[in-house]
């Protein structure tokens, strides 16, 4: 049975930083591909970014671009979100998911597996 179980998540002040890691169960993460996805109250679910299984090719969301970064660990089996100079439109539940590749991963529709997700809060 594949899990994904979120963690790392919590309270900052615009401007922080915050590291989600996304630990996998049941499979290895090196062989899927990997999305962070985040839905605030109220909101639809947004992807946020995703990393593949070939040759580790990122993907973000214009929304994220040069203050998020993805990436793996294959050791540890686990997959980081690393988000910088956080903005209050980016609190929400964050949620990873693994599929077998990328593209096309904002809409979410490849993706089978889901975790249950971490609340991250940019407040002051």
């Amino acid at each position: 049975q594949v899990q994904l179980v979120e963690s790392g998540g919590g309270l900052v002040q615009p401007g922080g930083s915050l590291r989600l890691s996304c630990a996998a169960s049941g499979f290895t993460l090196d062989s899927y591909a990997i999305g962070w996805f985040r839905q605030a109250p109220g909101k639809e679910r947004e992807g946020v970014s995703c990393i593949s299984t070939s040759v580790g090719t990122t993907y973000y969301a214009d929304s994220v671009k040069g203050r998020f970064t993805i990436s793996r660990d294959n050791a540890k089996n686990t997959v980081y979100l690393q988000m910088n100079s956080l903005k209050p439109e980016d609190t929400a539940v964050y949620i990873c998911a693994a599929a077998s590749y990328c593209f096309g991963f904002l809409a979410g529709r490849q993706f089978g597996s889901w975790g249950q997700g971490t609340q991250v809060t940019v407040s002051s």
